[in-house]
């Protein structure tokens, strides 16, 4: 049995995490000791170690309890995950898109300026004070937080 700061040490997610993962039920909860100390199994640091690899990856929590259910039942068709995964993938390709078109426009902008001149006329505060002085669509989507 490990404790949660030796499971936290094996996985690399925080002990903050780890309880909100037992929380909100992505992990199990762990056994207590009599002194009301958590304790976690082997089952439980494998979930964890997949639920750390499938953050990495980008995927989100909702997504992740979906392949957990999935991996608890291995009868049922991997299509699926598939479909996760092919969704997270188009995720990483549009924002890959979106860096590249920011790449491209800030280094636009930060060879229009030669850092020279006084901020009254620079082009850098130009550009990014009217969108319009842009060459490239790389404004974000609207969503939360935004816009």
């Amino acid at each position: 049995m490990l404790s949660i700061g030796e499971l936290s040490r094996r996985t690399g997610v925080k002990v903050p995490t780890i309880r909100y993962y037992e929380e909100t039920g992505l992990l199990e909860a762990a056994t207590r000791t009599a002194g009301n100390q958590r304790r976690y199994g082997h089952e439980q640091l494998e979930k964890l170690a997949f639920v750390r690899h499938a953050r990495d990856l980008g995927f989100s929590l909702e997504a992740i309890r979906a392949l957990i259910e999935l991996q608890d039942h291995p009868d049922r068709s991997c299509q699926e995950a598939n479909a996760l995964a092919r969704d997270q993938l188009a995720g990483v390709r549009a924002r890959i898109r979106r860096l590249q078109a920011l790449e491209t426009e800030l280094q636009r902008i930060a060879e229009g300026c030669d850092g020279e001149g006084r901020a009254a006329s620079c082009y850098v505060l130009r550009s990014l004070a009217d969108h319009q002085h842009c060459v490239t669509d790389h404004q974000p989507e609207v969503g939360p937080g935004r816009g």
